[in-house]
């Protein structure tokens, strides 16, 4: 994928957020996807390639129609595709979504582009109550912040630092956003996901290939004790069911890539003491996204499968990535069903009544969208192009 510093679906996210009468009210459930226009990959050197910073949005869906998501409104905003996609969090009450944003670029002469990478350190606070939607504020956390989860009661939030082993621990307080504590968790952190009673929180420890339990006390107080949950090979993302009984991680394989060589996604029992893991479940070629639909019962995974910075030659390599439906069923999970979408597949969600899945593809700059039945069948029902491309989704409340 080689892109130019200032392409046309660039431009569109400016105009995109100047469009009258597109900064609506939402009437449902918010969806909300980060655009990436600073990361590329050139097919001609086969590498990565950085570019001009400040052209990087949020654009934000209203979910009362699953099938159709109603645009209401964008923000030009840092955030970043290294990490999982789960770097954007919207309070329940759906009044501030909060951004981090891992990596920056900066000029470098040198480079073919003339610009090159720098890891970021804050997170962007957005007013969603305000229209135009609107950045009201940065709040610097760890070196490197990729994942991100706020508490059900939408008092507190925890981030993942990815480059210096720590989890920030945020309050939120109407608008008011503030750091107010950070744990080392011994290893570098790329995600990370609070429990639904608000009384523990897990941190996804990539290259060590566990999940760091977090104590969180009715004070608030988050501390770590040093426990961790072995996993798979890599871990990169986690999910939590709604009910608080299941946890499902997405360990992406060797070298954190698609090499064409099938990964596993690992099942948690969050509901016992100590949490542990109950089954690997072999999924496909580089699992990253994930997410636990709301009535427990399903799981969506999508699936790089050779679909982005892969070799021309690779035996592996293909043009569209792919998602998974699995089935949690007690103490065991399965997988449904497998479908192709775009290339590049990164975020997944569902919609809050089960019926849609929403994945994100970057390469394609586009987003699937996924009809789901009540038996965990799927079929593809459309695909919306995007203006960029896509590095994280989420949905309110997941």
């Amino acid at each position: 994928m080689n892109r130019n510093l200032m392409s046309l679906p660039t431009m569109a996210i400016f105009v995109l957020a100047l469009l009258p009468g597109k900064e609506t009210f939402a009437t449902g459930q918010l969806m909300a996807i980060g655009i990436d226009n600073k990361f590329s990959y050139s097919e001609d050197t086969e590498s990565y390639q950085w570019l001009e910073p400040g052209n990087d949005s949020v654009i934000f869906y209203d979910l009362e129609k699953p099938g159709t998501p109603e645009l209401i409104g964008s923000v030009v905003v840092d955030n970043s595709i290294i990490g999982p996609p789960t770097n954007i969090a919207i309070t329940p009450n759906q009044k501030l979504a909060l951004i981090a944003n891992a990596v920056a670029t900066e000029s470098d002469e040198s480079s073919a582009t003339g610009f090159k990478m720098k890891p970021s350190n804050f997170i962007s606070v957005v007013d969603l109550s305000l229209r135009p939607l609107r950045v009201i504020g940065k709040v610097g956390v760890g070196s490197m912040p990729s994942g991100i989860s706020i508490d059900g009661a939408g008092k507190f939030a925890v981030v993942a630092n990815r480059n210096d082993s720590t989890v920030s621990v945020l309050s939120i307080d109407g608008t008011s956003v503030a750091v107010v504590d950070t744990i080392n968790v011994g290893g570098g952190v790329t995600a990370v996901a609070i429990s639904p009673d608000g009384r523990s929180a897990f941190a996804v420890k990539n290259k060590e290939h566990k999940i760091a339990v977090l104590k969180i006390e009715e004070s608030g107080k988050v501390s770590y004790e040093g426990n961790d949950i072995p996993v798979g090979l890599y871990p990169w993302a986690i999910t939590l069911s709604q009910d608080g009984s299941r946890a499902v991680v997405t360990n992406i394989g060797y070298k954190s890539a698609s090499d064409g060589n099938t990964d596993t996604v690992s099942i948690l029992d969050i509901s016992v003491s100590p949490p542990r893991v109950i089954q690997h479940l072999s999924v496909g070629d580089a699992p990253e996204g994930v997410a636990i639909s709301p009535n427990g019962k399903f799981a969506a995974v999508s699936l790089l499968s050779g679909s982005f910075a892969v070799p021309k030659d690779a035996w592996y390599r293909k043009e569209v990535g792919r998602f998974s439906v699995l089935r949690l069923d007690g103490a065991q999970a399965s997988v449904i069903s497998t479908i192709d979408v775009g290339s590049f597949p990164e975020g997944v969600a569902f919609s809050e009544d089960n019926t849609h899945i929403y994945v994100g593809n970057f390469a394609s700059e586009s987003l699937s969208i996924v009809s789901l039945n009540a038996d965990g069948e799927v079929t593809r029902v459309k695909d919306i192009k995007l203006p960029g491309p896509p590095g994280s989704i989420r949905v309110a409340n997941q």
